[in-house]
């Protein structure tokens, strides 16, 4: 089957992108694809826990924010069928062309894939629903990024998006980062980084402020704890580590030093990851996010 959307994907004026977009497509965008099914299969259940009770009705528009390998934005076009369709937008092209092959798989033709930066401006009052795993914590400007995602939806239109909670209830991310540090310095202010970080809108009161500055009403916040797949294997979880995320942020920015002693981290990671959680599929660990709904004001 070859999909063949009907529909236009978004058409916003045209705007220079995030300088983001460039280092996402460049270093992190390979990184993230070798390790695919840590961030699919691993993080779904944050978004597994929520999707039946969003109430995404048969036949709205959908917009799916930093879609990335686009398994929500396929989720939501069957949600949506008959009527409805899905645009799923991303900064990475690499995510893109992936997610068009899964779409196809899954025969999910009211769907379209866009590169865009959500921050830059999208279509306005477009969408009923706006959605978006894992996605909002890396703009550089939240209150943009955020407005932006308001503007897309039609007058009473919902948005729905997922963040993680703080460091310290995400210990597969917190616990290697801390192993990692105790040989490595922290990433200079002239760091090349993913953008504000995964934990950038852990509190409540500063997102809800920033929510509010973008115009939402109807705020609500609630708790998702999941375990995720941090690897099939001690030594994939130790890759993992050391390329995506604030262990890997480290160590790519020690360059020479941080490979003079990986040798070491590792065999401190080896030790951490022997006493986790272990099944037939994997390591798994503890996480938490945050589950933000809020309304577009409007009938």
């Amino acid at each position: 089957m070859t999909i063949n959307p009907t529909f236009a994907a978004p058409s916003a004026a045209h705007e220079q992108p995030s300088p983001l977009v460039d280092f996402w497509n460049d270093i992190l965008a390979p990184k993230f694809i070798r390790y695919r099914h840590i961030l699919v299969g691993g993080l779904s259940r944050h978004s597994a826990a929520v999707m039946p009770a969003l109430g995404i009705a048969p036949g709205s528009s959908v917009l799916d924010v930093g879609c990335g390998f686009g398994d929500t934005a396929i989720e939501i076009a069957h949600r949506v069928a008959p009527g409805g369709h899905v645009v799923g937008i991303d900064c990475c092209q690499a995510f893109l062309d992936i997610a068009w092959n899964c779409a196809e798989f899954s025969l999910a033709p009211n769907i379209h894939f866009a590169a865009r930066d959500a921050e830059r401006g999208l279509e306005e009052n477009a969408y009923d629903f706006v959605f978006s795993r894992f996605g909002t914590m890396f703009f550089m400007n939240p209150v943009a990024g955020l407005r932006s995602m308001r503007k897309a939806l039609k007058p009473g239109g919902r948005v729905a998006h997922i963040v993680w909670r703080r460091r310290e209830d995400n210990p597969w991310l917190n616990e290697p980062h801390q192993v990692v540090r105790r040989f490595l310095p922290p990433p200079g202010e002239e760091a090349l980084t993913c953008g504000p970080g995964p934990f950038s809108m852990a509190s409540e009161d500063v997102t809800r402020a920033q929510m509010e500055a973008a115009g939402f009403t109807d705020i609500a916040f609630r708790r998702i704890d999941a375990k995720v797949l941090v690897g099939r294997d001690i030594e994939d979880a130790i890759g993992f580590q050391l390329a995506i995320g604030p262990a890997g942020e480290t160590f790519r920015e020690a360059g020479e030093l941080g490979q003079a002693r990986r040798a070491g981290i590792v065999r401190a990671l080896e030790e951490l990851f022997s006493g986790v959680e272990t099944t037939p599929e994997g390591l798994w660990m503890d996480s938490s996010s945050w589950l933000i709904t809020a309304r577009s004001p409007g009938s």
